[in-house]
């Protein structure tokens, strides 16, 4: 089976969050299980220099405002799968981020950009470009590369069956209906029941409308976006998919996330060896300028500041946290960066609290894995979570996640209660209600716990000992490729 991804991110080249964590590891489980997968990516700056090998496939010319478009072919430097680039300077070679320019504005011409990633990624499905290789399966990941979807829709002989995967409903790609001609697609499709969105477009219900499957990735989320409490505006559409529409949880790659071989820690340590774990907390407090004590309860917070990751309701219960004195020796440290109020906020909190609060507001790889190994604890009290990846990281690492019951939260962390405490299968602590009072009494319940080292001890082994390998969504993966293909495909 032969299966071409398609996206803006990718781990270790570029990365925004989970989206490129995913496109990392899928990929490489997908050819563990036996498929032929190859990728394709626009030819950004870290793309075009981190991609080993590349050499023209074919050259496109001028198309969506670059005068020179030429797809390239090389393999990742970390895997070697094969990878497609599409090199347009014009386009994609600029700085700042896939989606924003260095002041944080979104680029001008994103619709020409993620169009022109759709585009070569359905003429790649109806076998052009590469007289060699064609897929059996488009895999468009999140509004990046939904419009693949519209226009392998539009080419009825396409022999490739799609598949889309929401990561986060809140992106969708809306653009002015006015910029509508700039995709070359045909105007029948700029009506309510195609890609027309409140007078707009959006490259999100390309995606939901036109692939023959829809994924999420986790399958709590896949129920709530067909909610109008989390569907954001088009859970409507998502309604209408039906039984096309599923949720598979995302995995951890075992190799990058791995406490007993991974580099970036002060000690590594394992589920059999827990000492090292004691080593990467006083690095971590002695890094982040905390006292150095070993039996401080130390809870961290890992994530882009954004409204979505619950940066509000962990601000408003810090307070009631650190006044209340069962808790006057608990510790927190804080790694990310975002929305500018938040950030102040933060500060603030840091300079009132010194020596207890920590904020690092920027992003560093390196420093995620140290934080992560070094906590007792990680918070994620997050409004809506797709799937989450920190709280997996955090139970593969002995971190005990404090998170809220949402999306991929919910299905992959067990709150400990009377029954779960009883049956022994407990692996965290989850609140429910978005709130401060919600989130403080389970931050309360988390330290009480650590008090009990016995029972701290049995939720750290407890989280250690769970799977979630890439392995088990790449078999869901290959199901759901054969399903598809049986009804749609005619490879």
């Amino acid at each position: 089976m032969k299966v071409l991804h398609v996206a803006a991110e990718i781990f270790p080249l570029v990365k925004t969050g989970g989206l490129a964590d995913v496109v990392g590891a899928l990929p490489q489980a997908l050819i563990e299980q036996g498929a032929d997968v190859r990728l394709l990516l626009p030819g950004l700056p870290a793309i075009i220099k981190g991609v080993e090998g590349l050499l023209p496939v074919c050259d496109i010319g001028p198309v969506f405002g670059a005068g020179q478009v030429t797809l390239r072919v090389g393999n990742m430097v970390n895997s070697g799968i094969v990878a497609y680039v599409i090199d347009a300077p014009y386009l994609y070679r600029r700085s700042g981020s896939p989606y924003q320019a260095p002041d944080g504005s979104e680029w001008s011409d994103n619709v020409q950009r993620f169009a022109l990633l759709g585009w070569v990624a359905a003429h790649m499905a109806a076998g052009e470009f590469d007289p060699d290789w064609s897929p059996d399966v488009l895999h468009a990941h999140d509004w990046h590369a939904a419009m693949a979807c519209a226009y392998v829709s539009c080419r009825p002989a396409t022999s490739a069956a799609t598949i889309f995967t929401v990561h986060n409903l809140a992106y969708q790609g809306v653009f002015s209906d006015e910029d509508f001609h700039l995709l070359h697609l045909p105007s029948r499709l700029m009506v309510p029941g195609g890609l027309e969105y409140h007078g707009q477009f959006s490259f999100m219900k390309a995606g939901l409308k036109f692939a023959h499957r829809v994924t999420t990735v986790s399958p709590s989320y896949a129920r709530e976006i067909a909610t109008s409490e989390f569907g954001c505006g088009l859970d409507g559409v998502i309604r209408s998919r039906g039984a096309s529409v599923s949720g598979i949880l995302n995995g951890v790659d075992g190799v990058v996330w791995d406490p007993a071989t991974d580099q970036f820690l002060a000690q590594t340590y394992s589920i059999d060896s827990l000492e090292g774990k004691a080593a990467c907390k006083a690095a971590l407090q002695q890094e982040m300028d905390l006292r150095v004590d070993p039996n401080a309860p130390l809870v961290a917070m890992v994530s882009r500041l954004t409204s979505q990751k619950g940066l509000d309701i962990l601000l408003g219960a810090l307070t009631a946290v650190a006044e209340d004195q069962r808790a006057q020796d608990a510790q927190l440290v804080v790694q990310g960066t975002g929305d500018p109020s938040l950030e102040a906020a933060f500060r603030a909190v840091a300079r009132g609290y010194h020596g207890r609060v920590a904020v690092h507001l920027s992003y560093s790889e390196a420093l995620a894995h140290r934080v992560i190994a070094g906590a007792d604890a990680l918070v994620v009290p997050s409004r809506f979570e797709p799937c989450g990846l920190t709280q997996l990281y955090a139970l593969r690492y002995g971190t005990v996640p404090i998170v809220r019951r949402v999306g991929g939260l919910a299905d992959t962390v067990v709150d400990l209660n009377n029954e779960t405490r009883e049956a022994d299968t407990a692996t965290g602590f989850v609140f429910g209600p978005p709130t401060s009072s919600a989130l403080t009494q389970a931050f309360m319940h988390a330290v009480s716990t650590y008090r009990d080292r016995d029972a701290w001890y049995r939720l750290m082994v407890r989280g250690m000992a769970q799977n979630f390998s890439w392995a088990a969504a790449a078999k869901q993966y290959m199901t759901l490729y054969e399903d598809v293909l049986r009804e749609y495909g005619t490879h």
